[in-house]
């Protein structure tokens, strides 16, 4: 998969580079494998889905603190329960972490 056109609201554009494997270390250390993932230079935000949070092995719940929602990634280990990561809400109902991009390799044929 390469140069592969997106519909956009406005128009298709050529968003998608490629394909492939992607290791996403959070801000406190969570770390994720994906497997099947999209590779754009152009995107500034990415999704991750609850799915691939559990494929991790990890646990989400949300909770409510001095009237802020954050979702909660937790892991459970010889019964107790540690939050790992805190991720606040946007008023839309989507919940966000900066992170920064430390390294990239992209292999091609």
């Amino acid at each position: 998969m390469g140069n592969t056109h997106v519909n956009i609201i406005l128009d298709s554009s050529k968003l998608i580079e490629g394909s492939g494997r992607a290791i996403i270390l959070l801000p406190k250390g969570t770390k994720f494998i994906i497997d099947e993932v999209l590779y754009s230079t152009k995107s500034q935000r990415n999704l991750l889905s609850f799915k691939d949070i559990c494929f991790n092995g990890y646990h989400i719940e949300t909770m409510n603190e001095k009237n802020v929602e954050y979702l909660y990634i937790t892991n459970v280990e010889y019964g107790k329960k540690y939050v790992l990561e805190r991720l606040p809400a946007f008023s839309s109902g989507l919940y966000y972490r900066h992170i920064s991009a430390i390294e990239s390799h992209v292999t091609t044929n």
